[in-house]
């Protein structure tokens, strides 16, 4: 199975964008696969007043300062955009990267964003079945749009609940995010696959992504059916020792 390593550069605390654009071409120039972004509005660790920058904005300059990397989001937060709009806005940056984008969603969690933003913050239930509407309507308007992406533009979903979110990834994921250990990752990586069975889709087509584990067990992972790994990197100083690290367990892992 050929496994690829992502970056998510968290754009919280630096003070400027030179710094995520630089830590972005550092991470290009290592050989990242994919690098994710993130759909919130202030930081998440430490000050929640700090420096922040705003997702689908970023993406924009992403896709014209890079040019390998597929970008993306991890993950767009559902209740966040009109579904029809957040559609165009990916269709845009696909354009804008050569055909590079993945679209990441997800129910949305964090209720400072929501509560800030004047978006209702409602339930995990709501949240989950807001999403549930809006994955049709973007599927829906991304297959109206003239011109249309460029593509492959994979919908990733992230999440793991496991009646209602799984069953949204079996219904219309690409690539499934998942967290957790590999006992848990393992568990709903099986859910999935019923779901997958009960909508009538082959559970091999769902790519299985996760959170980088260290180079000790990220086979257990890749047994288990991972083939994305993502490693989270925070501003201001953006330090990318452990992509480094990831990187090189990937391509002794190909060359072995």
């Amino acid at each position: 199975m050929t496994v690829e390593i992502a970056v998510q550069l968290q754009p919280q605390h630096a003070p400027d964008y030179d710094q995520l654009r630089d830590a972005l071409l550092r991470a290009e120039d290592l050989g990242v696969d994919v690098a994710f972004t993130w759909d919130h509005f202030f930081p998440l660790r430490g000050d929640d007043e700090g420096y922040h920058f705003e997702c689908w904005t970023v993406l924009g300059a992403w896709a014209e300062q890079t040019e390998r990397v597929r970008i993306g989001a991890l993950v767009t937060g559902g209740g966040y955009r009109n579904p029809d709009l957040l559609a165009d806005m990916a269709r845009t940056v696909d354009h804008i990267s050569g055909g590079r984008l993945i679209l990441g969603v997800g129910a949305g969690w964090n209720e400072k964003d929501y509560r800030e933003y004047g978006y209702e913050f409602g339930t995990p239930g709501s949240r989950i079945a807001l999403l549930g509407e809006y994955l049709p309507r973007i599927r829906t308007r991304l297959a109206r749009l003239n011109p249309p992406p460029l593509g492959p533009l994979p919908l990733l979903i992230g999440g793991g609940g496991e009646r209602k979110t799984l069953r949204l990834v079996a219904e219309h994921a690409d690539i499934w995010h998942a967290f957790g250990d590999l006992e848990t990752f393992s568990h709903k990586s099986g859910v999935l696959a019923q779901h997958s069975a009960d909508v009538g889709r082959d559970a091999a087509d769902i790519a299985r992504s996760a959170a980088w584990p260290g180079p000790e067990q990220a086979e257990g992972f890749v047994a288990a059916g991972a083939s994305l790994f993502t490693v989270g990197v925070s501003g201001p100083d953006y330090d990318l020792t452990e992509v480094a690290q990831a990187i090189d367990w990937r391509d002794a892992r190909t060359a072995g």
